[in-house]
């Protein structure tokens, strides 16, 4: 089995890694320093009020560090190339039974095939965004208290960039991991507009709330195994109704509303119709491909002695279940939201 890719891609991701946290630690440096040696978020904010340093370029130089070095975590665009080759090509030795007698060419449907672990790639795709969407919240909107207009400008940027970009590029994959890499690119533009409004129109709130359901619904288009799971997630991550991903999008969308991000507000409506074109464009092959189309490895599953098919199994119902019924009754979860960060 060639692993140059799979080697390239974890390369990329530990060189990418590593060199974002050194951006992120040099921001902090910064606000360290102008604060007069603070390492409290509070006390940062005490501590620029009585240096006067809160307007001063060296919190600018630690805002722009901070966001570059959030942006790698969160991967939007413009900071995602790292991202679609490490959701393909994770290295991964994986062992296809002989039991089945089928050709090269017909086991190597772009769609499915990949040299990525599937379970990886889940905990990859939703792990590394909810702890760097929940670290933004909180570094941007304390110790930059005073800079928010600055903030907000290159968190919109961000935001619109990856909303359209990341629909746009994913209805041109071939490869479904490389196709769900450019939809999570879009989901985060979508995430960034909570944290643009902040917590004055609870957007927080609804960046918390849209994320819970992101964890399920992504988990749930990665664990796809189960053929009745998979339409589900992928139509709730369209934000189709009654699923939880339309309740998530529209509370976002009317906190964004609210505080008057008119604009961003009007891409994300438009760019999640976008999505479900190639949301559906996977739940047409699973419907309508032909059972030789899918590689070994998938016709096989049930027969790798190293999974537990039954946790398995159930971990994908409830990505289900989640994905479906929670949308119905938001209030609970806005409630726990609400008092989650602040």
């Amino acid at each position: 089995m060639e692993v140059s890719f799979s080697q390239n891609a974890t390369m990329k991701y530990l060189l990418m890694g590593g060199a974002s946290s050194s951006i992120l630690v040099h921001g902090f440096s910064w606000l360290y320093g102008s604060s007069g040696g603070e390492i409290e978020l509070q006390e940062i904010v005490n501590g620029l009020i009585n240096t006067q340093m809160y307007n001063s370029p060296g919190i600018s130089i630690a805002l722009i560090s901070i966001t570059v070095g959030l942006g790698f975590k969160l991967s939007p665009a413009p900071f995602h190339q790292c991202t679609l080759d490490v959701y393909e090509g994770v290295w991964f030795v994986r062992q296809i039974p002989t039991s089945i007698s089928i050709s090269e060419k017909e086991a190597r449907n772009p769609l499915f095939d990949s040299d990525s672990p599937t379970p990886v790639i889940a905990f990859l795709s939703v792990t590394s965004k909810v702890a760097a969407s929940a670290s933004a919240t909180r570094i941007l909107d304390i110790p930059f208290y005073f800079s928010s207009s600055e903030w907000h400008l290159l968190l919109e940027i961000l935001a619109i960039l990856s909303m359209i970009l990341g629909n746009l590029l994913a209805i041109t994959q071939t490869s479904m991991k490389r196709m769900l890499a450019y939809s999570s690119i879009g989901q985060i533009g979508y995430v960034i507009i909570g944290i643009i409004v902040g917590d004055s129109n609870d957007g927080y709130a609804g960046m918390i709330t849209y994320m819970l359901f992101y964890i399920s619904m992504n988990l749930g288009t990665f664990a796809c195994i189960v053929l009745f799971g998979l339409p589900l997630c992928l139509l709730s991550l369209g934000g189709l109704p009654p699923l939880a991903g339309f309740f998530g999008k529209l509370y976002l969308f009317w906190c964004g509303w609210q505080a008057g991000l008119y604009f961003l507000v009007s891409i994300g409506l438009l760019t999640s119709v976008l999505s479900i074109y190639y949301y559906l464009k996977i739940i047409k092959l699973l419907m309508t491909g032909r059972k030789q189309e899918i590689t070994p490895y998938v016709l096989n599953y049930r027969r790798s002695p190293l999974r537990s098919n039954n946790s398995i199994e159930l971990s994908m119902t409830v990505c289900v279940i989640a994905s479906t019924i929670p949308g119905i009754s938001m209030n609970p979860i806005l409630a726990i939201a609400h008092d989650t960060l602040f």
